[in-house]
């Protein structure tokens, strides 16, 4: 039992001490742009796990043949044409949401948490650990986004809603906050700084935790 507890513990640290966007502050741009509503994060996170997830892949899988001092133009190289091929398959299947994300999506080449992950785990260990990592920080980052997007949408709509990216046909609408009690600049830049803002000082308040609570630890 005390097993299990001590696993789930690890993985809810791993989710918010290491979180991209609330604990390391990457991907931070695309997460204030796209935050409007649930279905632009739903589509974002599945396009930056696919595509960490994959780039993890290739990168630990040509690491041990990749020159030191060309090896960030190679992973950029298999970045790029990953991000190109899902940029495509999003635009053929699904062209509402392509349309929503617009140049995000050709900016996930630059996200700092594809490169970094490359440059930090995948460079450095077998396939196997590399797709672990790459699906716990993918995960991890659409966790993210669709908590800021919950919160904007809700706020500054005062509805929740979810279309289908295929077909675009509405899978429900709730109406949570009365018409006119609505907080519009939740749907602007400002409102998504503030979101931002509030979710990164709780995720910071959880770390002074364990800290605090591993320090009294120590003492005893």
């Amino acid at each position: 039992m005390s097993e299990k507890k001590e696993k789930s513990g690890g993985l809810l640290n791993r989710l918010l001490v290491e979180n991209p966007v609330f604990g390391l502050y990457l991907g931070i741009c695309s997460s204030l742009a796209i935050t409007t509503n649930i279905n632009n994060a739903i589509g974002m996170g599945v396009a930056v796990t696919v595509v960490l997830t994959l780039s993890n892949i290739l990168v630990s899988a040509v690491r041990n043949a990749t020159p030191d001092d060309i090896h960030i133009p190679v992973y950029i190289v298999i970045i790029a044409t990953l991000v190109t091929i899902v940029g495509m398959l999003i635009q053929a299947y699904t062209p509402s949401l392509y349309s929503a994300l617009g140049a995000f999506i050709d900016l996930i080449v630059v996200n700092c948490i594809i490169l970094g992950r490359a440059e930090a785990f995948a460079s450095m260990n077998p396939i196997g650990p590399s797709i672990a990592d790459g699906l716990s920080m993918g995960f991890s980052y659409t966790l993210s986004i669709m908590a800021m997007s919950f919160i904007r949408q809700l706020l500054g709509t005062g509805t929740l809603s979810l279309s289908n990216p295929f077909t675009n046909a509405e899978i429900f609408s709730l109406r949570l906050i009365p018409e006119g009690f609505e907080l519009p600049f939740f749907k602007e830049q400002f409102g998504a700084f503030i979101t931002f803002a509030c979710l990164a000082a709780a995720v910071a308040a959880y770390k002074n935790h364990l800290e605090n609570a591993s320090k009294k630890k120590g003492s005893k």
